[in-house]
């Protein structure tokens, strides 16, 4: 548990021209190369994310907030604590382990929102998408709870030619795919407004769209809407049962030596390339800031919707920028397999590290938003 604290620093640096971007150009883990890119667009930074990696297991998170940063934090701080803590226990990694690891963290969010509710009731609205790689003895796991999204370039022939195909590894959790939205529906067959079309988009309850998360607890605890501290802060929402879960949708694969890297990215990504266009620009370009190039994409791409220039993006300030295009986070995980038996891979099947981005990008102030995390753990009386 001692070695997961070095998670809490940032050790990157800003894009080059965009005050609102962060990045980690390339850094080993146990079979390969891994490289993350952040950037900014809500008034605070509501994508956390990390990778931690060890002579065993390389772990990567991405967790995507709404309604607050709150809890995509809590969930930075918590998520890989738990994961060692009970892949210590049980062995190793498996399907149980990341399970617990996510109910662990759910509860101790829970937990966290009881205590503060009669000082800061809106953390009852707070929510994060949760999206988690693991590798161990060459098998990967992905674990995730909304439509932040795994994507996996594979090595392919076709017709003599060798080709980089993607293949999506995590689910959608968003009730604007269809089978999603059916899924929620027919959890409430008595609720004909369980899924409602808002705001140009299907949404829960007619305010969210994401059916998985960590958080959301006035959406998962039937009793909140009755509390009278919680009536205070906005509209209550009845309930009969729980309209959103956190329990993951989990995929375990033996990875093969066509398998050659891995993309974790927030939908702020995803809104603007498809897997494949992803896919692509990682195949094309070399390794080396290969997550920033990836976002930079994703910006021109919002750029061209909006019919304005890319560098005019750029200068917009933080909160104006989200009229443009979501917080944005890419991690590429690189595999090596070839690399096993050299003595460049033994280096760094050796190497025990974290990368975390800054909480906060406009601020880069790692410190300040740890203090806020550690006074929603010990509030202040009313």
């Amino acid at each position: 548990m001692m070695m997961l604290r070095s998670c809490y620093r940032c050790l990157g640096r800003r894009g080059g021209g965009d005050g609102l971007m962060w990045h980690s150009d390339l850094k080993p883990h146990a079979s390969g190369d891994y490289s993350i890119a952040v950037v900014q667009a809500n008034s605070c930074l509501e994508d956390q994310s990390q990778v931690f990696t060890s002579p065993s297991a390389t772990y990567v998170g991405v967790y995507d907030g709404h309604g607050g940063p709150e809890a995509s934090r809590f969930v930075n701080k918590h998520l890989f604590p738990y994961l060692h803590k009970f892949a210590m226990e049980h062995g190793g990694l498996s399907a149980e382990v990341i399970k617990k690891a996510f109910h662990a963290t759910e509860e101790e969010f829970l937990r966290l929102v009881k205590r503060v509710l009669p000082v800061r009731p809106q953390i009852a609205s707070v929510g994060s998408c949760c999206l988690v790689g693991a590798i161990s003895n060459d098998v990967l796991y992905v674990a995730n709870l909304g439509d932040s999204r795994a994507v996996l370039g594979r090595r392919v022939s076709d017709d003599s030619k060798v080709k980089v195909a993607a293949e999506r590894l995590s689910t959608d959790h968003n009730v604007g795919v269809e089978e999603v939205r059916k899924e929620v529906e027919a959890l409430h067959p008595d609720d004909s407004h369980i899924v409602v079309y808002a705001r140009g988009v299907w949404r829960i309850k007619g305010i969210i769209q994401v059916s998985r998360s960590i958080g959301d607890v006035y959406l998962k605890k039937p009793d909140f809407y009755r509390d009278p501290v919680f009536q205070q802060f906005g509209n209550p929402i009845p309930l009969k049962r729980p309209a959103m879960t956190a329990e993951p949708s989990i995929l375990i694969r033996k990875l093969r030596p066509q398998d050659l890297f891995l993309i974790f990215a927030s939908d702020g990504l995803w809104e603007q390339l498809t897997d494949e266009a992803a896919v692509e620009i990682v195949c094309k370009n070399p390794r080396a800031g290969i997550a920033k190039r990836l976002v930079r994409a994703a910006l021109q791409e919002a750029a061209r919707k909006r019919e304005v220039g890319y560098k005019e993006i750029k200068k917009l300030k933080r909160g104006i920028r989200r009229h443009f295009h979501d917080d944005i986070t890419v991690i590429v995980i690189y595999l090596d397999h070839h690399q096993k038996g050299s003595s460049n891979s033994r280096s760094k099947h050796n190497a025990i590290g974290c990368t975390s981005a800054p909480v906060d990008i406009f601020s880069l102030n790692a410190d300040e938003a740890e203090d806020d995390v550690q006074h929603m753990l010990h509030p202040l009386p009313a």
